[in-house]
């Protein structure tokens, strides 16, 4: 049987596991009860009822989230002269190609995300076996292959995050941090929300939002009431 700390199970004291709450109220609830010593991430897990081994079911796509993520992101962008100029002014940590191709054939991924230019993407590919069990190859989808790399740049480091169905059904991503206040996490969390419920599959059959949970990095989760979220 799986052993709970004192901390975790004081948190499970603090509300009902059981319930379902409405979204504003299971932000409320997240937040207070972010206790550890760091700021921890604020989680939202979807679980959708789609097939994701149907190439028409998967569910994937960006959003811009209102108050970013709070997570400092580091960005490579792969191109060749002048646009590694345009994407380092843009703010990238990284830009260049031969340099940056040896380097991830060497191992090297100490990096958040990976924009390319259409141009480079021959060479980009080639690193398939590397980036993309780390979830990094560039996709057009995701808007991460373009040759307007310093409006990409700007987008990710603003708050832009992507997401993907996992191979259970389920959407995960962290839509900030708990210090953010209560108003920051719930136009975050909807923002995503309604981003899920627009990108979905139109082979989908049955009902679409499964399950909603929040939770932060180091605290228990909370059931969320789809009704209470609007989605538009």
């Amino acid at each position: 049987m799986k052993k709970t700390g004192k901390r975790y199970a004081s948190l499970l004291k603090s509300f009902n596991p059981k319930d379902t709450y409405g979204y504003k109220e299971a932000v409320a609830i997240v937040k207070k009860n972010a206790t550890a010593k760091f700021d921890e991430s604020f989680e939202f897990a979807i679980s959708l009822g789609v097939d994701p081994r149907k190439a028409d079911q998967l569910v994937r796509g960006t959003v811009a989230l209102p108050h970013g993520t709070g997570k400092s992101v580091r960005v490579l962008v792969m191109c060749k002269s002048p646009k590694d100029k345009d994407a380092l002014a843009a703010g990238a940590d990284y830009a260049g190609l031969e340099e940056y191709v040896e380097k991830i054939k060497g191992g090297w991924t100490d990096i958040d995300v990976i924009i390319a230019t259409p141009d480079v993407m021959g060479e980009v590919g080639k690193l398939g076996r590397v980036l993309g069990p780390r979830g990094l190859m560039p996709n057009p989808k995701s808007g991460t292959v373009t040759f307007d790399v310093a409006t990409a740049v700007k987008e990710v480091k603003g708050g832009k995050i992507e997401y993907r169905v996992d191979k259970h059904g389920n959407v995960h991503a962290a839509v900030g941090k708990c210090s953010f206040t209560t108003q920051q996490l719930e136009e975050n969390a909807l923002a995503l929300y309604q981003s899920v419920v627009r990108a979905k599959p139109q082979s989908a059959k049955g009902k679409y939002i499964k399950s909603i949970n929040f939770t932060s990095t180091m605290g228990p989760g909370v059931k969320v009431s789809e009704s209470s979220l609007p989605t538009v």
